[in-house]
Formats: C-alpha cells, sequence, structure tokens
C-alpha cells in the first residue's frame, strides 16, 4: 500500500460508541485517520455533506437503517466508495447481500486485529486504484465498429484490405488463425461488405456436428431416408440460396463429406439424403480452420482438390499476442458493449489492470479476453476494474505485494505480535494494549511501526544488473523465484520467525507469506 497514509481516511459507521473508539485507536495507530458516525444515517450525511473516505467500515444491525441499506445509499451517492460491512451474524442471506449490492467485503466479530488490518490495507489500495482509473477516457467510438472487429495494429490492417479486396467478389475465401481469434467475425464481415449482404448468412460448426449427420445437416433429406427422418428437411446449403454459408472448422469435415463440398463448389448443385434429384443452388463459401490443412493434406487427412478450391482467397487472423497495442481499444468496445446489452455496469480499467490485461499472453486469443473483461465486469464492486477484480492466471505474480505502510508512531521495542480479538463487549485501547470487559484482562498488543520505503541507492541498479546477469547463465535457476525465496527466508531468519513482522519488512501480507512458506516445504 502507497506510504502516504496519512492522506488515507476511514470512516467507521457502527452505534455501537465503544467498536468506534476501539476500532478507530488500532486503525489509527496504523496513521489513518479516523471518522466516525453513530448511524447509517448520520454516515450518510457525511459522505453529501462532501466527505470522501477512502474505506467505510460500517455494521450491519445499527438502530434506524441496517448496513445493507446504508451501503445501498452510499453506492448511489458514489459508486467508487470502497465499503466493509461488519457484523456478529456471518449468515448466507449477509454474506450474498453484501456482496451483491457492492461490499468490498465483509468481516466477522469479534475481530481479529491481523485480520481488520489486512482487510483496510488492501480496501485503500483498491480504493487508491479505483481513483486512479477516473483518468480513463474511452478509447473507441462503439458505433464504428459495428462488426465487432476491433484493431488498429499493422497485422489487423492488412486483414481488413484483404476483406475489401475480396468483399464484393464471389470468391471462396478461407480463413485461418489460432481458436479465439474472432474468425466468424471476419466471414461475417465479408458478407456485410458483399453484394450478398441482402441474403441468408448461416454458420456451420463442422466439428459439433457426428459425420453421420453432417450430410442432412448440410444438404437435407428425404422422409424415410434414414432411421428417423420421419419428414423432408432442408439442408443449410439450400437455406442460404443466393446467400453465404460459413463453414467453420472444415479442417475436422470427414473425406466423404469433403467429395459432396466439393461437388458443391464446381457444380453449384447438391443432392438430399435419400434423393437422386439434384438441386441447383447459388451459395457462397467461405470456410475457417485452425489447423494446418497443407500438413493434412500431405497426410491424406483432407482432399488437395478441395484444399485448392477453397484457398482462392486466403486470409489469416492474428492471434491476440501478435496484435497487443489493439488489447486497450478491445477491451473499451467489450465495457461498452456489456453496459449496452446491461449485462454490467462497469465502464472504466484502472491502469495497472489494463496494463496487466495487454502483459498477458492470451493463449485464447479474444475469445479468453472477453470472458476475463466479462468476469471482472461481473465482480468489480465499483464502475471500475481493478487488478483485484482480475482472476488469478491474468494477475500478475507482483501484484499481491504490498508497500509497507509508514505510521507516524514511534517504533516500538521487538516483541511477538500478539492476535486480539474484539468483543461487542465494551474494549479501550491505552498505551498500546487493548482491554477488554469480558473477560477482565489486559493483551498486550505493540504498536510496531512500519518503516519507511528508504530511497533505492544509486549502486542498486548496479546490483541488480550484476545478479540478472550472473543468475541468466544458469539455466536451470528461475531468478523471480531464486531472489524471492532468499528474501523471504532472510527476513524469517532476523525477525525469529515472527511471521507477521518479517511480511511487513518484506511489503507484503501475512497470508502471502504463508503461501510462499508452504510452497517451499513442499
Amino acid at each position: 500500500m502507497p506510504n502516504d497514509t496519512t492522506m488515507s481516511t476511514i470512516l467507521i459507521v457502527d452505534d455501537d460508541e465503544e467498536i468506534r473508539y476501539s476500532l478507530g485507536r488500532v486503525l489509527g495507530s496504523r496513521g489513518y485517520q479516523i471518522e466516525t458516525a453513530g448511524s447509517g444515517e448520520e454516515g450518510i450525511d457525511k459522505i453529501k455533506a462532501g466527505l470522501k473516505p477512502d474505506l467505510i467500515m460500517c455494521d450491519v444491525r445499527m438502530g434506524g437503517i441496517s448496513g445493507i441499506e446504508t451501503l445501498q445509499h452510499m453506492r448511489s451517492a458514489s459508486s467508487s466508495l470502497q465499503i466493509v460491512l461488519m457484523t456478529a451474524f456471518g449468515t448466507a442471506q449477509t454474506a450474498i447481500e453484501a456482496m451483491k449490492f457492492g461490499a468490498y467485503d465483509y468481516i466477522m466479530k469479534p475481530f481479529d486485529v491481523d485480520k481488520v488490518i489486512e482487510i483496510a490495507e488492501k480496501a485503500i489500495s483498491s480504493s487508491k486504484d479505483m481513483k486512479s482509473a477516473n483518468k480513463y477516457e474511452k478509447k473507441v467510438n462503439y458505433d464504428d465498429y459495428k462488426e465487432g472487429i476491433v484493431g488498429n495494429s499493422p497485422a489487423m490492417q492488412e486483414v481488413f484490405k484483404v476483406i475489401g479486396q475480396v468483399a464484393a467478389s464471389d470468391a471462396t475465401v478461407l480463413v485461418t488463425g489460432e481458436s479465439g481469434t474472432g474468425k466468424e467475425l471476419i466471414a461475417k464481415c465479408i458478407n456485410q461488405h458483399s453484394l450478398r449482404s441482402g441474403g441468408p448468412f448461416v454458420a456451420v460448426n463442422c466439428a459439433a456436428i457426428p459425420d453421420n449427420l453432417i450430410e442432412s445437416e448440410l444438404f437435407g433429406h428425404e422422409k424415410g431416408s434414414f432411421t428417423g427422418a420421419t419428414t423432408q428437411r432442408i439442408g443449410r446449403f439450400e437455406q442460404c440460396d443466393r446467400g453465404t454459408i460459413f463453414l467453420d472448422e472444415i479442417g475436422d469435415m470427414a473425406l466423404a463429406t469433403q467429395t459432396k463440398i466439393l461437388r458443391v463448389l464446381q457444380e453449384g448443385e447438391i443432392q438430399r439424403v435419400g434423393s437422386t434429384e439434384t438441386i441447383k443452388v447459388d451459395v457462397r463459401v467461405i470456410a475457417a480452420t485452425n489447423k494446418d490443412l497443407e500438413k493434412m493434406v500431405e497426410e491424406k487427412d483432407f482432399r488437395e482438390d478441395l484444399y485448392y478450391r477453397l484457398n482462392v482467397f486466403r486470409i489469416r487472423v492474428p492471434a491476440l499476442k501478435e496484435r497487443k497495442e489493439d488489447i486497450p481499444d478491445i477491451v473499451d468496445f467489450m465495457l461498452q458493449n456489456l453496459v449496452k446489452e446491461r449485462k454490467a455496469r462497469v465502464t472504466r480499467v484502472s491502469p495497472d489492470a489494463l496494463n496487466a490485461l495487454v502483459s498477458y499472453a492470451w493463449p485464447g486469443n479474444v475469445r479468453e479476453l472477453g470472458n476475463v473483461v466479462y468476469r471482472s465486469a461481473v465482480v468489480a464492486q465499483g464502475d471500475a476494474i481493478l487488478m483485484k477484480d482480475l482472476p488469478d492466471t491474468v494477475r500478475p505474480a507482483i501484484a499481491e505485494v504490498q508497500v509497507p505502510v509508514a505510521t507516524a508512531a514511534a517504533a516500538a521495542p521487538e516483541a511477538p505480535v500478539a492476535k486480539i480479538e474484539l468483543g461487542d463487549t465494551s474494549a479501550r485501547f491505552q498505551d498500546g494494549t487493548i482491554e477488554t470487559a469480558a473477560p477482565a484482562e489486559t493483551v498486550a498488543v505493540p504498536v510496531t511501526a512500519v518503516p519507511l520505503v528508504e530511497p533505492m541507492p544509486v549502486s542498486l541498479p548496479a546490483i541488480y544488473d550484476k545478479l540478472y546477469h550472473e543468475l541468466r547463465e544458469r539455466q536451470e535457476m528461475r531468478i523471480l523465484t531464486l531472489i524471492e525465496r532468499q528474501m523471504i527466508e532472510r527476513a524469517i531468519a532476523e525477525t525469529g520467525g515472527n511471521q507477521a513482522r518479517a511480511a511487513e519488512i518484506l511489503g507484503i501480507t501475512r497470508n502471502t507469506l504463508k503461501k510462499r512458506l508452504d510452497e517451499y516445504s513442499g
């Protein structure tokens, strides 16, 4: 978390004065500015009066309006607020409603101090990310991309040029590219710009239809031609007469069916299954595959004559990793489309989340990107996708690291950090301890200051450079893993095994530290 915590404000909303006081002391000792409200109504009034807290911690059950209602009112006032609900009653309904109405998280009473601090740090970090997302500017005009194909990269410009050259003709087109690159969109775009745009467009996934049914699907059948053929059926080629048929995954088509497709291309006629009558059809064929048809021809898995008939014009759709400069525009288009279809309310992406999306390899191409954007938009608590909303597969490991918190408190002597539970009973924070009325005992909690991040020494880049080149020559080493493990082991040794303190020194959460230690011990 950034080290300017003195600028971070937390609003605590609870009708229990002792809880407000105790939480205020615990979080205030971390350098946060604390505001309090004794009811949901008072908290809402403070927001309406101009208070802009980085985090709101709100009790669920209070006199007056409930925490859920308070959450809804505050959310309507500002969609960027980070709100954590507090409850002693962890029912399924509470959890579902809290997340449904946009809570960042909810925590159970009695509190675990370490957990409270950890959630507060993460929520405030998200608040800062949300504020950074305010600088997001719309990147595309939705109406300019009615075909759904987005991209201004050189690779996509070449695709558009070929589409322009081939669209007005009736030539057969073969669209190739990895799965998920948008080959069907290319086919639709060709059709929309062709002289057949007013006719039918029929897409057939050849890989999804069993071999014993695909001929009936494509060419139709007569009544009684096979078991189950109780009526005459018109095939896809007849359906799109004077139009365009898109044969997707044509590399998965059986050789027997390939022969009949070749006849359609050569003669412009078909035969229904069970019939001897030939039917003339006027159909343009666009085929697509993610397979290497040339290799399949060599191995006799694909007819050579059909391959040449299909490959009159060829359009290769580049993989997303080949045109990463298009990703910001694609993401913006996808968000606008989700809003248009009322599937999500998210309109923005934080800079670091967008950088993560651009940096990811995208083995599933645009289809995978669309799934990630949709999923992230659904889980986002405001109107922006933040780094935390991205799935773990996309989010870089460095995103788990939290920058150490700077506090105004003086550093206390090192001592084991005790885990304290704050009950609903009265509690007071005095001289570095929390006193609870039930049970009647005082448990010491050292107010440990975390050191400010020191400026990088001039020599440090040189050290990094030497270390990198030394380790790079040892191919069996994973550089980041090796350095990370060394730093963690040093911090654990320095603190005598105190994981909480070691995590603070390293600038990561204790959960992340524990996860890493479990990996090392495994």
